[in-house]
């Protein structure tokens, strides 16, 4: 069995990471860090430190009605994607512990594809 590193949890809902191959488990936010355990396979685990956390990136979708997805990007290891049953409620606890500043809005599909003309075009005129 796998030690929590926290000591108090704040909040704990169902939910999916999309690290490889989808997982479906539990997040656990709680005083020290942010935990993600495996329903199945108790070996499959996922705990992000608060002094590792570096953004939270939530894809927001219809001005704030809905969030289907958000990222924890961490300082030395990468992004890790999840989604849950209330992710407002996942952010509001994030919140707590992350500075407000830390947290950002994912680029809506039309902000990605602006960008890539503007690079595509921008490349075509100086070459």
């Amino acid at each position: 069995m796998v030690q929590s590193i926290n000591t108090k949890v704040d909040f704990v809902t169902d939910a999916t990471s999309f690290m490889g191959l989808t997982d479906y488990g539990k997040i656990m936010i709680g005083d020290k860090g942010f935990e993600f355990y495996n329903d199945r396979d108790t070996r499959k685990y996922i705990q992000i430190p608060w002094d590792e956390l570096d953004y939270v990136v939530a894809s927001v979708m219809f001005r704030g009605k809905w969030i289907p997805r958000y990222a924890i990007r961490t300082k030395k290891n990468g992004t890790y994607s999840f989604s849950s049953k209330h992710p407002k409620k996942v952010l509001r606890a994030i919140r707590k512990y992350v500075n407000p500043e830390r947290m950002v809005k994912s680029l809506t599909f039309f902000q990605v594809l602006k960008r890539g003309l503007k690079f595509k075009l921008g490349r075509k005129r100086s070459n």
